[in-house]
C-alpha cells in the first residue's frame, strides 16, 4: 500500500504516439476457456486491498452473467513502457491505474477513451476537484480519479513539549514554534526539511495563488521568476534555515523517513503516510520508540491549511478496449461512491478516496487524521503531456531552489529555471 507512492508522486519521461482505431462495440471480445467474456484490469502492486477487489468484481459478475472480470497486477517499475505498447495493441487491458502525473501524456497520443459523455454515471460531480484535474485534458475527460495521498508534518512530540508549543495552525505560528525547538535543543534539528523537496515548495506556490507553470495562448511557460513564486521560495529558504539537511538533494538522497530521522535529533519533517510508517519501523528495529504526532502543513492564515500535492492514480478505459462499455460499467462501479467508501475504509484512511463524502473518520491524532483536513487543498502539478518532461532529471525546479538556498537572486535563478522549462514542457 505505501512503496507504489514513490512512482505516484512524480513520474517522468516521455510516451509514444499511440493510434486511436478501436471500436466501441462489445461484440467479440476477450473470452476464457469455457466461453466467459474476460474484463481485463490492470492495477499497480498494493494500490487495492484484495478483499475490496473481490467485492467489487463479485458485484459487477453478478450483474453480468457471462462475463468473468481478470485483475493483472503491475510494478510501477518500467509500467510507462508497458502501458504505451498495450495501448497501441489490438487486445489492450479494458481498464487500467495510471499515476496522476502521467495520464494527460496517455491522453494526447489517443489511448484512452474519451469518457466526456459518461460524466452522471461516473460520479463526476462527486470526485474531490484536487483529484479531479489531472483526469481532464483539452476540456475531455479520460479516466476517473481513484485514490491520493499527501504530505503532512510528522513530529516528536516530546521534542514539542519540551519547547512548550503544540501542533501550529498558521505560517507565523510554525516558523515561531521552530525558534523554540531550536532555543530549547541548539543540537537539534527543529525541521529537516532538504533543499530540493519541491513538491512541498509547489504547495508554498499554490498558496500564493500561482502554479509552476501557466497556459500562455496555446504555450506553457515556466513561473519560477515571478513575484509569488519568488515569495514562496523566500518562505521555504525561511523554513530551511532551521535545517541542516543538505541543499542540494531531495527527501530520497538520502531517504528520510529510514536514513536520518530514526538516527535521532529531528524535531519534526514532512512526509507521506508510508515514510512515517517506514520511520516508526526503522526505529523500533534500532530499539527506539517513536511518539509522533502530525499536523497538516499550515497555511497563511488558520481558516484553511496550507496546499499540499495530491499524488495518487487514476482509472481509465483503453480506446482500443474491445469491452468499453463493459469497462465504463466497471469503472462506475469501482470508482462509485459506495465502493470508494469501502475502499477508504480497507484502506484505514492511509489513502484518500476520490469522493470526499466517501472519506474513512480516521483516529484523532493519526496521521491520516491530518492528511484527511488537507485534502480539501491538495492539487497536482500543471496538467499537460509536456510536464513529463520538466520532470525529467536534471530537474530545474530542484537545481533552482538550492541556487536560492546556496544566495542566489530568488528572481534571476527563477528566469534561469523558465528558459529551460519552457523549452521542456512545449515539446511534442
Amino acid at each position: 500500500m505505501k512503496r507504489k507512492l514513490i512512482a505516484a508522486v512524480g513520474v517522468a519521461g516521455m510516451v509514444v504516439s499511440v493510434a486511436a482505431c478501436g471500436s466501441d462495440s462489445d461484440k467479440g471480445g476477450k473470452t476464457d476457456a469455457s466461453g466467459n467474456k474476460t474484463l481485463t484490469v490492470w492495477v499497480m502492486d498494493g494500490s487495492a486491498p484484495d478483499a475490496w477487489m473481490a467485492e467489487v468484481n463479485k458485484a459487477f459478475e453478478a450483474k453480468h452473467k457471462g462475463v468473468k472480470v481478470k485483475v493483472e497486477k503491475q510494478q510501477w517499475n518500467g509500467i510507462q513502457e508497458k502501458v504505451t505498447t498495450a495501448l497501441s495493441e489490438d487486445t489492450p487491458p479494458d481498464v487500467l491505474e495510471l499515476g496522476n502525473t502521467q495520464t494527460a501524456g496517455y491522453a494526447v497520443t489517443g489511448g484512452l477513451a474519451d469518457l466526456s459523455g459518461d460524466k452522471a454515471t461516473l460520479g463526476y460531480d462527486g470526485w474531490n476537484k484536487g483529484m479531479l484535474a489531472s483526469n481532464e485534458l483539452d476540456g475531455k475527460l479520460y479516466s476517473a480519479p481513484w485514490y491520493a495521498a499527501n504530505r503532512v508534518v510528522v513530529y516528536d512530540k516530546a521534542a514539542y513539549k519540551k519547547a512548550g508549543i503544540s501542533a501550529p495552525k498558521t505560517r507565523a505560528e510554525w516558523i515561531d514554534g521552530l525558534k523554540k525547538l531550536k532555543a530549547a535543543d541548539p543540537k537539534s534539528q527543529p525541521i529537516y526539511l532538504p533543499g530540493q523537496s519541491w513538491y512541498v515548495y509547489a504547495g508554498f506556490l499554490w498558496d500564493e495563488g500561482s502554479d509552476l507553470a501557466l497556459k500562455d495562448g496555446d504555450k506553457w511557460k515556466g513561473n519560477l521568476s515571478s513575484a509569488q513564486a519568488v515569495s514562496a521560495m523566500n518562505f521555504y529558504k525561511e523554513l530551511q534555515s532551521y535545517s541542516t539537511a543538505p541543499k542540494d538533494k531531495d527527501e530520497a538522497t538520502p531517504q528520510q523517513s529510514t536514513d536520518v530521522v530514526p538516527k535521532g535529533g529531528v524535531a519534526s519533517w514532512i512526509g507521506l503516510g508510508w515514510e512515517a510508517g517506514g520511520a516508526i519501523d526503522a526505529m523500533k528495529k534500532a530499539g527506539k520508540t517513536a511518539d509522533f504526532g502530525y499536523f497538516p502543513i499550515p497555511g497563511k492564515t488558520a481558516d484553511k491549511p496550507g496546499s499540499v500535492f495530491f499524488g495518487g492514480s487514476n482509472l481509465a478505459v483503453s480506446e482500443r478496449s474491445q469491452n468499453k462499455e463493459l469497462a465504463k460499467e466497471w469503472l462506475a462501479l469501482a470508482a462509485g461512491k459506495d465502493h470508494m467508501t469501502k475502499y477508504a475504509a480497507a484502506t484505514e484512511g492511509a489513502l484518500l478516496p476520490n469522493n470526499d463524502a466517501a472519506q474513512f473518520k480516521p483516529a484523532a491524532g493519526s496521521f491520516a487524521e491530518a492528511m484527511a483536513l488537507a485534502a480539501p487543498v491538495g492539487k497536482i502539478t500543471p496538467v499537460t503531456p509536456g510536464w513529463a518532461n520538466v520532470e525529467t532529471a536534471p530537474n530545474p525546479i530542484k537545481d533552482y531552489m538550492t541556487k536560492v538556498l546556496k544566495g542566489e537572486d530568488a528572481k534571476a535563478a527563477g528566469e534561469a529555471a523558465d528558459k529551460v522549462i519552457n523549452e521542456r514542457i512545449n515539446q511534442k
